[in-house]
């Protein structure tokens, strides 16, 4: 007999946030979170959440109550969680109005984002709004906007025409400054569009800063049989995570209204820079590096890869020579403990997390992930062979073949220009000419190390490469 379809059991909360970019990580994450707040210290904190493009979540989630399992994909076995914090999901394609008048409800005081780095539609080496985007310029002129930055400022200028107090913008993507970076974005469409009212966004808004952390594959097919089989309940939207959680904010929300996040075990602080930069150089990093090597050496996934004891080894002598030297912790962290705990986590054999998968999107990550470390590499006088050898597999992936000549689904906002840059006559110089990901100077320096490293890995493979490094 089929499972019965998983429904909500608990009554509806007000909404209280809205959630652009409804995907699986907040839903593994963020919502979990303002779950256990409530639960903790009540408060009308229920979620809203936004598709910006896609309807497949809504409709997945819509016969359920917006509700969803989390399972919870440990060593030892799995968990499963009933989650009920998202009260509905709105699809901005289809109704923009529909969503402009969410985030502008009165009761509404915080719009949080999880919508990658491509969606702030700016330049990941400069940081600012790319207005030559089209969506970019759409949005100056219509009312209706389509991207996550028109939204924030067309829903910011509803509130203030109705004396409302501005939402508190919560960033929950992995960017550095990813709340100023928010801030800056919607600060110059607004100033596009009406300078009285980037004046009152600049005074009165608030853009905390965040670092989140939890690892969330990809739901496959096969993780629905497996939660109806836990819970006796069919789902078709659930999400599944590693048992480790981490959610550290800067605590400055407009008036001060949030939930109860500190009951919840999220970290309140002054200045989330020391967390940001730790997560996004030590994970964020080394999972990109190992995405490159691993996918082209044809380990599936991130378990797969540090399973080699080739990539092993690169992954710890990556984090201890050139990665570490260059973060400071945050207070009460050893860096090396830290190393140890991720190593742990990416070896979970239970987390199916694709290499595909963490590969995507490589224009907009590098520059936080890899090539803010090189600079403080080179500006120390360091090597950095390992990190130099995971450029050039970025360099090669991008071609659209692997390194037998079979294609690659390259998945990337500039795949296009970067394939004809890495199949060009000098595909180094062009791909270095990215302004977008690559400031002037650094390609400079970087230069000659890239090309060495992907003389290397053409000639000799994944396996021989590894085995130049000392």
């Amino acid at each position: 007999m089929p499972a019965e379809r998983l429904a909500r059991t608990a009554p509806p909360t007000p909404v209280g946030i809205v959630h652009l970019g409804l995907g699986a990580f907040f839903r593994a994450h963020g919502a979990i979170y303002v779950e256990e707040a409530m639960a903790a210290s009540g408060g009308a904190w229920g979620v809203l959440g936004v598709s910006l493009q896609s309807p497949v979540t809504r409709d997945r989630l819509a016969p359920q109550g917006g509700t969803y399992t989390a399972l919870e994909l440990g060593p030892e076995g799995d968990a499963a969680r009933h989650v009920q914090s998202v009260q509905g999901a709105l699809v901005a394609r289809e109704d923009p109005v529909a969503v402009l008048e969410a985030m502008a409800a009165p009761g509404v005081r915080i719009v949080s984002l999880t919508v990658t780095e491509k969606g702030y539609r700016h330049a990941p080496s400069t940081g600012r709004l790319n207005v030559d985007d089209p969506d970019i310029a759409r949005d100056m002129a219509n009312p209706a906007p389509v991207t996550a930055p028109g939204f924030l400022v067309r829903a910011l200028a509803l509130r203030r025409a109705r004396s409302l107090r501005p939402f508190t913008v919560l960033c929950c993507d992995n960017l550095p400054g990813n709340g100023r970076v928010v801030r800056e974005a919607t600060l110059d469409l607004a100033r596009r569009i009406e300078p009285g009212l980037a004046d009152w966004i600049s005074a009165e808004g608030r853009f905390p800063a965040t670092m989140v952390d939890r690892i969330v594959p990809a739901t496959k097919p096969e993780d629905l049989l497996r939660v109806a089989a836990l819970t006796g309940r069919a789902d078709a939207a659930p999400v599944v995570h590693e048992p480790f959680r981490q959610w550290v904010v800067e605590d400055d929300f407009v008036d001060g209204a949030r939930p109860d996040f500190a009951a919840a075990g999220v970290e309140l602080v002054a200045d989330v820079t020391a967390h940001e930069h730790m997560k996004l150089r030590m994970l964020n990093g080394a999972h990109s590096a190992l995405a490159y090597l691993g996918f082209l050496a044809g380990r599936e996934t991130v378990a797969d890869a540090v399973a080699d004891p080739a990539l092993a080894r690169f992954a710890r002598r990556l984090w201890a020579e050139e990665i570490i030297p260059c973060v400071a912790p945050p207070p009460g962290v050893r860096l090396d403990a830290y190393a140890a705990a991720l190593f742990a986590r990416f070896a979970n054999p239970a987390i199916r997390h694709l290499t595909w998968q963490i590969a995507m999107d490589g224009s907009q990550k590098l520059p936080q992930r890899i090539l803010d470390t090189v600079a403080a590499n080179l500006a120390a006088g360091r090597p950095f062979p390992r990190l130099a050898l995971a450029l050039a597999a970025w360099s090669l992936y991008v071609r659209g073949v692997d390194l037998a000549g079979a294609p690659i689904d390259v998945r990337d906002p500039m795949a296009d220009r970067l394939r004809d840059a890495a199949t060009g006559p000098r595909p180094v110089e062009a791909l270095l000419g990215v302004r977008e990901i690559f400031p002037p100077d650094l390609a400079c320096a970087l230069a000659p190390k890239l090309e060495a490293a992907r003389a290397v890995l053409l000639a000799r493979g994944v396996a021989g490469a590894l085995e130049t490094l000392t």
